[in-house]
């Protein structure tokens, strides 16, 4: 059942799949097909205690039945998949948004290295499915400290006897695992990289693909990556900037202490929300001038050229103007 751009599913079935993780499959109540989602796409769920998450779909994109998700309970997070765990059960109705993804496949990729580390597999095993199923060129990596912490392993060993996928148990010590600065030593041409996974795993990716084409390297962060406290500089020196609303011509002040999306809530325009980390794409919006400070980690650089994310972008400039 769909409604004013959510989904309203039926929880079926709750598996076990590895220590920490439960995988959870999403179905039409009255057993109808689902909006159809890409590889690499996500979705908002809107939990029970009213928070919001985005999980990325790990099933089959063929696939119209079903939606299926998987969560780590992270024990020092903000509540959010400790109330997966705790709140959500069978046969519950959840509250999810159309699916969106910032995370796709390249059509003109050549080959396809799926890099993912612990829960970030998600995401690459419904891109291994797809790939499979064109029968495109792909390798699969799959790091996990050992098999106990394995989600979805039956499917991967399909993948692994056919010579795809490869599986790296480090014990808890990175070292001892996949060597990601080998594997991505040589950026082949018209081969691209997709990594997912915890923040030391990303940050390796993102050291041995230094050298890449930066239009072949795919990344999707599950948290917003460490500040190194470089900021961009403001044109307006107290760190606040006004915004004026195009179909109206009324000026918004934002100051340096709030998000332009809180601003423009109160003002009455009523922009959608999720991550608020500029991860998810929720809240973004089109722009007609100015000098944007982007800190989003999912804008594409010709996106960024239109659009913002307007729960963590700010201005270099004394003034944006923006599409609303």
């Amino acid at each position: 059942m769909q409604n004013n751009n959510r989904l309203s599913l039926r929880v079926r079935r709750i598996t076990y799949e590895a220590i920490g993780i439960n995988s959870y499959e999403l179905v039409d109540p009255n057993n109808a097909d689902l909006p159809a989602f890409t590889a690499g796409s996500h979705i908002d769920v809107h939990l029970p205690s009213g928070m919001v998450r985005q999980y990325s779909l790990s099933n089959d994109p063929a696939e119209r039945n079903r939606y299926v998700i998987a969560v780590l309970r992270e024990t020092n997070g903000k509540g959010g998949s400790q109330a997966m765990h705790d709140m959500v059960h069978v046969p519950d109705l959840l509250s999810v948004s159309l699916p969106r993804n910032h995370f796709a496949l390249a059509p003109a990729g050549q080959k396809h290295l799926l890099l993912g580390g612990g829960i970030g597999i998600t995401p690459l095993k419904a891109m291994a499915h797809d790939l499979a199923a064109r029968g495109a060129d792909f390798e699969l990596h799959y790091c996990a400290k050992e098999p106990a912490y394995l989600a979805f392993a039956d499917e991967f060993a399909a993948w692994q006897a056919a010579g795809r996928a490869g599986l790296h148990f480090d014990g808890g010590n990175p070292q001892n695992g996949l060597n990601i600065a080998a594997l991505l030593a040589d950026a082949a041409a018209g081969t691209h990289v997709y990594y997912c996974g915890p923040k030391g795993f990303m940050q390796a990716c993102a050291d041995a693909t230094a050298h890449w084409p930066k239009d072949h390297v795919h990344a999707e962060h599950f948290s917003a990556p460490a500040s190194d406290g470089a900021a961009s500089a403001s044109a307006v020196s107290d760190g606040s900037f006004a915004v004026q609303i195009a179909s109206s011509g009324a000026t918004l002040n934002v100051p340096a202490d709030r998000s332009l999306v809180e601003i423009l809530h109160e003002a009455g325009l009523n922009v959608d929300t999720s991550c608020v980390s500029g991860l998810c794409g929720s809240c973004k919006v089109g722009y007609l001038s100015g000098d944007v400070d982007h800190r989003d980690y999912i804008l594409a650089d010709d996106e960024r050229l239109t659009h913002l994310t307007t729960c963590v972008s700010r201005s270099n400039g004394a003034l944006l103007v923006l599409d609303l």
